[in-house]
């Protein structure tokens, strides 16, 4: 099935207002770095949303855009083939992204002062939801025993009794654990017992390697009137520029809550080539999905071996889900600046430092491997090179 999907093929970014690549003078000093950082992809869309695109775009009017019954349907259908998810219609608010519905949430659902749970390294708009918007931020940092990330279900249990939000990210960015159905029990049971309101950004649910499934935690709740899901298809078939996503909330007084903020903002979500886009992606994308995760795991595969082989120094954190390696480079012996300063000055290489994630990612780095094969090796040769000298 990957022979029919080119992810070989090497596709030129700079110069189209990409924050990936044009913002990478900004972003690292300099502008010749290989761009391995923010979480989109370096292949081609699916071709069912190319084409659905240009179909839209075809019609010379691009008004203000109504959420169709078909769209609706198409995610519902998705979660419920893909994921063994019912979500009822009524359920589903359109949002501009998943960071968006962070923040809508946390302002509808907390007070100022409240105390939000978040479990680092984590995906940093986690700290700044909490930060910005006047509430207290509980770190509940995730163990690493064995090259192996898992939840401190003890000092949770200690967060809890002072909070009443947590943040879940699952699959987790940037460690790559997959939760497990007895991980996410406790959680559930932990999240009732104190009357803790969860947020699960489930935005790479989708993203799996071979032989991994993902557990949505709602589906799992015996009450799902307690967990807010947020799912979207931009990570999934690499649209995240196209800016729509939907939160999953069972619950008719959250749910309008965090409308209500959504309405005071006036933000809209609806645009005509993402409205397009999305439905086109849950409808004609699964062949490319299959082909993508594949060529994913290829890759991953390779820089586990090559880091063996080539870099012991770095070691990656063995990944179950997205296409984001979390590499533990603390054997360089480096500090944060001084790892900052090897990869971008010394390698040509620009990557996340771990620490943007929380101090638990000291000494790491995050590698994105959404990219032609060929641009990922040639990030670890220009590693090794910049080793030897």
């Amino acid at each position: 099935m990957s022979d029919a999907f080119d992810f070989d093929r090497e596709i030129e970014r700079a110069g189209t207002h990409s924050v990936k690549y044009d913002n990478r003078l900004a972003m690292f000093g300099k502008a010749d770095v290989i761009p391995a950082w923010v979480a989109d992809m370096d292949f081609a869309a699916p071709p069912a949303v190319t084409q659905a695109l240009i179909k839209r775009a075809q019609h010379p009017i691009y008004g203000y855009t109504l959420f169709p019954d078909s769209l609706f349907e198409a995610l519902i259908d998705w979660l419920q083939r893909r994921h063994g998810w019912t979500v009822q219609r009524d359920w589903v608010v359109m949002s501009p992204g998943v960071v968006p519905s962070i923040n809508a949430a946390v302002m509808a659902l907390t007070q100022p002062g409240d105390a939000i749970i978040i479990q680092p390294p984590v995906y940093f708009p986690f700290f700044s939801a909490a930060t910005q918007t006047g509430r207290k931020l509980i770190q509940n940092p995730l163990r690493l025993d064995s090259n192996r990330y898992t939840i401190d279900f003890g000092h949770l249990e200690q967060c809890a009794q002072q909070a009443k939000f947590l943040l879940l990210c699952s699959p987790h960015n940037p460690v790559g654990r997959i939760w497990s159905p007895d991980e996410l029990e406790q959680l559930l049971q932990l999240a009732e017992k104190h009357k803790l309101v969860v947020f699960s950004d489930e935005i790479h649910h989708d993203l799996l390697y071979p032989g991994q499934h993902h557990h949505v935690l709602a589906a799992r709740a015996t009450d799902q009137h307690t967990v807010i899901t947020a799912v979207a298809p931009s990570k999934t078939f690499n649209i995240p520029g196209l800016n729509l996503s939907a939160l999953i909330v069972p619950d008719k007084t959250l749910r309008n809550a965090i409308t209500q903020v959504f309405n005071s903002l006036h933000v809209s979500a609806s645009n005509p080539f993402s409205v397009t886009a999305f439905e086109a992606a849950y409808r004609g994308g699964e062949d490319w999905l299959e082909a993508l995760k594949i060529y994913l795991r290829d890759t991953r595969n390779a820089v586990e071996s090559y880091l063996v082989e080539h870099l012991p120094e770095i070691k990656a954190i063995p990944t179950e889900g997205t296409y984001l390696l979390w590499l533990d480079c603390r054997a360089m012996n480096l500090t944060d600046a001084e790892l900052k300063y090897f990869f971008i000055h010394q390698a040509g290489i620009g990557m996340n430092p771990g620490v943007q994630f929380g101090q638990e990612g000291s000494g790491f780095m995050r590698l994105n491997i959404g990219a032609p094969r060929k641009t990922v090796l040639r990030v670890l040769e220009n590693i090794k090179l910049a080793m030897c000298r």
